[in-house]
């Protein structure tokens, strides 16, 4: 009898779950950033309007946290400093450290506005955040999509998917903020049940931009379909990734549906709140952590433990925790003076 011994090389993988984390959060700030600009201009008493004082926390939150985790992925100061000494246009990671400090820039200024009491100061930042936020989602996207070795990545649909992912993790950020929030500048039901609306179109539209992904790629036989097919079929680990990621967009839109009746109950909120956060964070991990795991030539799958240490399960959680204590932070700082709450009102 014949024994053949097959021998998978350990690599060490080139993007680190800080990498997850800072697609995580930046894309939740553009998401934030997409509905205060649009609350700066909603009626004053409206739906919309009620949204701005969770709408601007969010973003205050989230526009902090992801330099953090991207300043922590680099590791070296001087690998920050080298995008500005020796700039390359032709590199989107470049084109980014450009981008991304006009956005977090503007969008703790429309946030000043908002705790200052500035209606007029947040209608005329809106319209310039709007723009720095559709560059953030370019930039976030091509940065992946550009990668041809992984074809997986190599289509224009990712930008749309991390997109739309990363919008209805926003939402989700919302459901779960807001149970922290001052009672003065909590939004009421009614202004809940349009956030719950704006994540049921989300979620149409990321259900038919991949039903697009899939059509259009089959038709043209891209290489990301093609990449696909090849993990469902040759790695069960993936196929059951595929069926419980389809199984867990179900549950998720079962419970945006149930939503209707439900929205009054706090406990229903923060459910459908890590739902949707909890599903784009793991579609990012999915698509940074496990895709590298795939050869890109020969058989069999590269091995990947998560460390415990910085580079892995206490970064994820230190990430968390900055999350958890600039909410404590926000909402103090709320409750400590409640007279920059009346501005709400105004908007």
């Amino acid at each position: 009898m014949e024994i053949i011994e097959l021998l998978t090389p350990a690599y060490e993988v080139a993007w680190l779950p800080w990498a997850v984390q800072y697609f995580f959060l930046v894309a939740v700030a553009t998401g934030a950033a997409l509905l205060a600009a649009a609350c700066a201009f909603a009626p004053a008493g409206s739906r919309l309007a009620r949204l701005t004082p969770l709408a601007v926390v969010t973003l205050a939150i989230a526009a902090i946290a992801a330099p953090v985790s991207l300043l922590a992925d680099l590791h070296q100061p001087a690998r920050f400093w080298h995008f500005y000494a020796h700039f390359t246009p032709w590199s989107w990671m470049s084109v980014g450290a450009l981008l991304l400090p006009a956005f977090v820039t503007l969008s703790l200024a429309l946030c000043a506005s908002w705790w200052l009491g500035k209606p007029a100061w947040m209608r005329a930042i809106a319209p310039l955040l709007l723009l720095s936020l559709l560059s953030i989602v370019a930039y976030t996207g091509a940065e992946v999509m550009v990668v041809r070795a992984r074809p997986l990545w190599n289509t224009a649909w990712l930008p749309v998917n991390l997109a739309l992912t990363g919008w209805l993790a926003a939402i989700g950020a919302m459901f779960i903020i807001e149970r922290f929030l001052p009672a003065p500048v909590r939004p009421h039901e009614a202004a809940l049940q349009l956030l719950r609306s704006i994540a049921l179109a989300l979620a149409g539209a990321l259900a038919l931009a991949t039903l697009g992904w899939v059509a259009l790629g089959w038709m043209a036989q891209a290489s990301s379909l093609l990449a696909a097919a090849r993990l469902w079929q040759d790695f069960p680990v993936w196929r059951w990734g595929m069926v419980l990621s389809a199984l867990g967009g179900a549950a998720v839109l079962a419970v945006l549906l149930a939503g209707k009746t439900r929205m009054a109950c706090p406990y229903y909120r923060l459910v459908l709140g890590a739902l949707l956060a909890g599903s784009a964070w793991a579609f990012r991990w999915a698509l940074f952590m496990s895709v590298q795991g795939v050869p890109k030539f020969g058989a069999g799958l590269y091995l990947y433990t998560m460390p415990l240490g910085g580079d892995g399960l206490l970064g994820i959680l230190g990430m968390a925790g900055l999350c958890v204590a600039l909410v404590g932070l926000i909402s103090w700082a709320l409750e400590l003076f409640p007279a920059r709450q009346h501005p709400v009102a105004a908007i």
